[in-house]
């Protein structure tokens, strides 16, 4: 049974708390949080130790969990991978592409697991439709989300943009060649809706929309392949594949076809709801990497994961940066 600690009680920190009591794999030792209040707090909703004095909580863990702001990610992660312990980093890895590429030196060194919490990859509608994305060559995202104060120290692009970012990453395995980007500050002081337009080496783009300022709550992803259409609802937890199938005759008359003429031949169109299970993403990655460390393989999200997907987000950033500096209004969408 592998030790752990939390650094962080808030929001999510709560949760991933919460979570790792029904873990089997760890021990959960106790959690640190910076304010007095917030300890004394959740010590009592969930009789988990806490500890004021990061280090002390480090020292008797063999993993950390690091649940802070994400201004403090490097100080915290760095800490504990300097001590030898595994560590696991909620989404984004650091606050720069500079700190990402210092933990990841930092962990090599030390020799240690580092997994980060890109949770969507463990969503259950997106493992039921992973299969059937093989080469995906256009696809759309919208992430829509009501304003919540809580996560605006960041761009919209870190906060929420990041987690489409690491899926379309993981699928599409080309580099990028040129990223287009526009978004504006509407309600805090970085942008709060963004939209990016990703073209690979390979020829796939990828379009990408993102805002925390929307009326509903949205987070839906459209991956378009050859013969194949799928889609993702990753908020509601469900999902589609639309195929297209080659038939000879005799043709079912009441299959839906198309006839795309002599070269082509008629193609059948098949509709499919693949099955979602019912699983807790966050459990189920904590849970994956205590596999990861206790049977020595590598966390199903890297360290270096989250290193492209926190470079490729600050690319982004720039572009927002340099294309917006004098927008006024935004269109609601």
């Amino acid at each position: 049974m592998l030790r752990i600690g939390v650094l962080g009680a808030g929001h999510l920190g709560k949760i991933h708390i919460q979570q790792l009591k029904e873990i089997p794999e760890f021990q959960l030792v106790g959690f640190y949080d910076l304010s007095e209040d917030v300890r004394n707090s959740v010590e009592n909703q969930f009789g988990v130790k806490a500890y004021a004095d990061l280090k002390e909580l480090i020292n008797i863990c063999d993993v950390v969990d690091v649940v802070t702001p994400t201004l403090s990610h490097f100080e915290c992660a760095s800490e504990a991978i300097r001590s030898s312990k595994h560590v696991f980093i909620e989404k984004p890895l650091a606050n720069s592409p500079q700190e990402g590429q210092q933990l990841a030196s930092l962990a090599r060194e030390a020799g240690v697991k580092v997994q980060v919490g890109h949770v969507e990859r463990f969503n259950p509608a997106f493992i039921a439709t992973r299969e059937y994305i093989k080469s995906p060559m256009f696809i759309e995202t919208h992430r829509l989300a009501q304003f919540n104060p809580r996560g605006t120290d960041v761009s919209v692009v870190l906060d929420l943009m990041i987690h489409d970012l690491d899926i379309i990453l993981s699928l599409v395995k080309s580099t990028v060649k040129r990223i287009h980007a526009s978004g504006v500050a509407v309600v805090s002081d970085t942008p709060d809706i963004a939209n990016a337009r990703i073209e690979f080496d390979n020829g796939c783009v990828a379009n990408l929309t993102a805002s925390r300022i929307s009326l509903k709550n949205m987070r839906k992803s459209r991956f378009f392949q050859k013969d194949a259409y799928i889609s993702v609802d990753f908020l509601e937890k469900k999902s589609e594949v639309v195929r297209l199938k080659t038939v000879k005759p005799p043709i079912d008359p009441f299959a839906f076809t198309i006839d795309l003429g002599p070269e082509k031949g008629v193609k059948q169109i098949m509709f499919d709801n693949p099955a979602v299970n019912t699983t807790n993403a966050i459990r189920e990655e904590l849970s994956s990497f205590a596999k990861s460390i206790l049977g020595n393989t590598e966390p199903l999200v890297t360290l270096e994961d989250g290193l492209i997907a926190l470079e490729t987000a600050h690319t982004i950033v720039e572009k927002l940066k340099s294309n917006n500096n004098n927008q006024e209004g935004i269109v609601q969408p």
